[in-house]
């Protein structure tokens, strides 16, 4: 199996929630700095149009699957992402591991969303260390640097992000220096899941048509995203697809 496929430019690493998590765990546990990202049709679609994503997708230690999408884009391109991870559904498997082993700093979302996701996994985890922020703060001056300090004040081993793409990419490049945890990981919108704001299909259907859920229970927000953004994406492979065997 490859290290990694190339989709759009960016290099997805064909990762397994176990192998994702112990590589999480062995930065924690040599305190080095390990910086996490996924890829879903979504974020590639944003990156093929945005050179600042593409650059800190390549730059990351970890950039993983997340999504049926991208799996279907690596055996377009004869090859294979056998595992997708989608935030709303690891987020309660990372809370059972870290339950008394470590400290989880979650910012992002409206104001009062990753708070009542942060809860719901205390109310299955009760021994869970985890803070949360709102990430609606001023992107520069004294109170994205409070921010910052407060992070660093819980001391956390791993720092969640979720802004969505590509505020969330653009937060964690400008901000890395200054956090002093281990681990910083990009999540997605995984708190209005969690915290119930936003609503998801049968694990059964979400499992294959993640997307079609979505749509339908935010179908002014997201249509655009998913009627145009994923023929789109099949496009842009198979465009990738044919530039390779033309190079050949």
């Amino acid at each position: 199996m490859p290290t990694t496929v190339d989709i759009l430019g960016v290099p997805v690493q064909p990762l397994s929630w176990e192998a994702l998590l112990a590589e999480v765990e062995a930065a924690i546990e040599a305190r080095r700095r390990l910086t996490v990202a996924y890829a879903n049709v979504h974020v590639l679609n944003t990156a093929a149009r945005d050179s600042r994503l593409t650059r800190f997708l390549n730059q990351v230690d970890i950039c993983f699957c997340d999504g049926n999408g991208v799996r279907l884009g690596a055996r377009l391109l004869g090859q294979d992402l056998p595992h997708r991870m989608t935030g709303a559904d690891w987020i309660w498997a990372l809370a059972a591991h870290a339950e008394g082993r470590w400290r989880i700093y979650w910012i992002g979302g409206e104001p009062g969303v990753t708070d009542a996701a942060a809860q719901r996994l205390r109310q299955q985890h009760p021994a869970l260390e985890i803070a949360t922020d709102h990430g609606y703060h001023a992107r520069q001056g004294p109170e994205d640097q409070a921010s910052i300090e407060r992070i660093n004040a819980f001391k956390p081993d791993l720092v969640l992000v979720g802004m969505g793409t590509p505020v969330q990419e653009y937060w964690t490049e400008e901000r890395r220096p200054r956090i002093e945890a281990p681990v910083v990981w990009c999540l997605g919108a995984t708190a209005d899941f969690v915290a119930g704001r936003t609503a998801r299909g049968p694990r059964w259907f979400t499992d294959r048509y993640e997307w079609v859920g979505r749509l339908i229970a935010e179908p002014r927000r997201l249509w655009k995203r998913y009627l145009l953004g994923n023929p789109l994406f099949v496009s842009r492979v198979i465009a990738q697809r044919l530039g390779r065997s033309q190079q050949r």
